[in-house]
């Protein structure tokens, strides 16, 4: 609604991982070019591991978007809480092959046959297991023994596992040490700093069609302070900041509207001084210092 307000052509703060709004880092591009990397040269295991909210499903749709959509077959796992037989059946649906019989040796067959075909054509095929932390060990073990399924020198099937950094530690357990051997390569999205902050708002915005800044200097470290730097709460801040924009008719977001919606979000931010003519406007209580 505050589209054609802004003079915006699309959301530049939408909640839906959209590879077009990557905001490319050093630790981004390390990790886009890992994932990019582990999947072209057939590695087999990946793992990506990240805080909530920086990026993660962001970066791993723009990995697999850089390849040719025609040559690589994805199974998508968004919800890793599955028994053995529902996570096969899962795979193999997400790939398009409907399970001939719903059996782990069957279903396991029918996906070798599968992968040894799209082998010879040369084609890449790559299961991504999302919020990889709450796999249960038998599973994780289930996970790691697809990577049996290879020919004399690649593996058949790439397989990235993305999660919080719980995954780190489970990883690192004793028990899942056949496992944590497979994996080729590490790859980790971090928050951002203040400076990253701003650079971030701002090439959303641009991307998004904005002709102009829409948030003022101190708005933009206002976003930091509330957000800790987590891309999803610098969203989530941002979208609010628009719309309360929109509704009191400024257009260009001050500090004290940030300060408003970090309070109605209940974020936690450190006490900051709104240099803004808003500070005081009916509805968004001025921020001084020391308050």
């Amino acid at each position: 609604m505050y589209k054609s307000f802004f003079h915006l052509k699309s959301d530049p703060f939408g909640s839906s991982p959209d590879p077009r709004f990557l905001y490319m880092m050093p630790h981004t591009r390390e990790a886009l070019a890992g994932l990019e990397y582990g999947i072209s040269a057939r590695k087999g295991f990946i793992v990506l591991t990240g805080e909530v909210g920086t990026g993660k499903t962001t970066l791993l749709r723009r990995a697999l978007a850089s390849f040719d959509q025609s040559r690589v077959f994805t199974s998508f796992v968004f919800n890793p809480r599955l028994d053995t037989l529902d996570f096969l059946e899962f795979v193999l649906s997400d790939f398009g092959i409907a399970p001939a019989i719903r059996t782990k040796s069957g279903m396991l067959l029918q996906l070798n046959r599968w992968l040894i075909e799209r082998f010879r054509r040369r084609e890449t095929c790559v299961i991504v297991v999302d919020e990889a932390h709450n796999l249960t060990p038998d599973l994780l073990e289930e996970i790691r023994l697809l990577t049996n399924l290879e020919t004399s020198s690649e593996k058949l099937v790439q397989i990235v596992l993305s999660g919080q950094p719980e995954l780190d530690i489970m990883l690192r357990q004793p028990s899942l040490r056949q496992l944590r051997q497979r994996i080729a390569l590490w790859c980790r999205t971090q928050a951002l700093t203040a400076e990253q902050t701003a650079a971030y708002i701002q090439q959303r915005l641009l991307i998004a069609g904005s002709p102009e800044p829409l948030f003022s200097d101190d708005a933009m470290f206002a976003v930091f302070r509330a957000s800790q730097g987590i891309p999803r709460l610098i969203n989530l801040v941002c979208e609010h900041a628009l719309i309360y924009g929109y509704v009191e008719q400024i257009s260009q977001i001050p500090a004290g509207i940030i300060y408003s919606v970090a309070e109605d979000l209940d974020l936690e931010t450190q006490p900051f001084v709104v240099a803004s003519s808003h500070a005081g406007h009916a509805g968004f209580p001025s921020a001084k210092a020391g308050d």
